[in-house]
């Protein structure tokens, strides 16, 4: 499977389920456009989704409530009527998700920082292992990475016009990643000093 970060834009994800389960899988495509289909829906999934679908849903009626949606997500408690969801959605075109496996799209375990993110999927092979894989890198990830990332963004405005060519300002960077001095300042949380030793490693002070 290919990875992907896929903006919310005006997309539509129609859920199929009101409980815990659908809950999760709606946190996950916050900043979409939301549509929850159940008969019984918890009032968080209430209160996040943008349409409401009191109804109940089964295989034969479930069809209808997939129109215009981009992503299609089963999420019920019933293992046979997630697989029929899936199915029909697949044969449809829409790209979806099931909770009991067997659709075109996962759902990965997520870590999200202000100016990054990161995801770690098993492709549907062992659930339990990617959110161990989070909690190791976010444990990892300490807060100067973040500054480094921020030192990043400062860096690309400088030399945008003052390192001539795509691949040396890339080479610049890299190296920037690699120096030890410089972490070491973003550890102490002295972005203005990394700054000023960065342009110095670059020549362009």
């Amino acid at each position: 499977m290919s990875p992907i970060v896929l903006s919310p834009g005006n997309r539509l994800v129609t859920v199929f389920g009101g409980g815990n389960v659908a809950l999760r899988k709606c946190r996950h495509f916050e900043g979409f456009r939301i549509r929850v289909v159940a008969d019984r829906i918890l009032p968080e999934l209430r209160d996040l989704a943008d349409e409401v679908v009191d109804s109940a849903v089964d295989a034969s009626t479930a069809g209808e409530y997939m129109d215009g949606s981009d992503i299609v997500v089963a999420a019920t408690s019933d293992h046979a009527l997630n697989d029929s969801i899936r199915d029909l959605s697949m044969s449809k075109g829409i790209m979806t998700n099931s909770a009991h496996g067997g659709g075109d799209v996962l759902i990965p375990s997520t870590l999200k920082r202000e100016g990054y993110t990161v995801t770690v999927s098993s492709e549907g092979r062992v659930p339990a292992f990617p959110p161990y894989v989070i909690q190791r890198i976010d444990e990892l990830l300490d807060p100067s990475y973040d500054r480094m990332l921020e030192l990043l963004m400062m860096l690309r405005r400088e030399i945008r016009t003052r390192i001539p060519t795509q691949p040396e300002r890339a080479r610049f960077l890299a190296d920037i990643l690699a120096d030890g001095e410089v972490w070491d300042l973003l550890r102490k949380d002295d972005i203005q000093s990394a700054f000023d030793l960065s342009m110095e490693r670059g020549g362009l002070r």
